[in-house]
């Protein structure tokens, strides 16, 4: 036990566990461009916008004030759009980074038919894996922001595994 407890980073002098409600990923976005990013989401993958924070040093006589942040939710998921403005202290670059969203469905080929109707590019073939998820079939599509976005469908059941 206590062998499985240090490859788990469990020690025996260890303080109590810190535990999370939620994890949400946030994507940054160039400013000017993080309004339409919202209005991609929803339109490509049916992302619901559970709330919007406004950047306070837009002008008000703006015609489109520019978000701070949006958070959206896609099945039981949320991630945040944020906007990158100049004065900005992030030390985070604008479009994708390395990151791949999964995003599971039972209808790839029209998931990602109605991607590409929002504004994405397929990226490579709808091919069969093996993985983690257990194995299946699974295709990308890339944002106009440089975001991936993996869509796949799961064709076995992860074993329980016993802990």
């Amino acid at each position: 036990m206590a062998q499985q407890d240090a490859q788990n980073g469990v020690s025996e002098n260890a303080a109590p566990a810190v535990s999370f409600v939620a994890l949400k990923p946030q994507l940054f976005i160039e400013a000017q461009k993080a309004n339409d990013a919202v209005s991609f989401y929803k339109a490509a993958f049916g992302a619901e916008e559970v709330s919007r924070t406004l950047n306070p040093k837009r002008k008000a006589d703006q015609e489109t004030p520019l978000i701070l942040s949006a958070e959206l939710k896609i099945g039981g998921s949320s991630f945040l759009v944020a906007d990158t403005v100049d004065d900005s202290t992030s030390p985070v670059k604008v479009g994708g980074n390395g990151v791949v969203f999964c995003l599971e469905t039972e209808d790839i080929e029209g998931a990602i038919a109605h991607a590409v109707g929002a504004g994405a590019v397929v990226d490579g073939e709808v091919v069969e894996f093996e993985g983690a998820c257990g194995g299946g079939r699974v295709g990308k599509v890339k944002d106009q922001y440089g975001y991936v976005w993996e869509i796949y469908s799961s064709t076995k059941k992860v074993a329980d595994v016993d802990v």
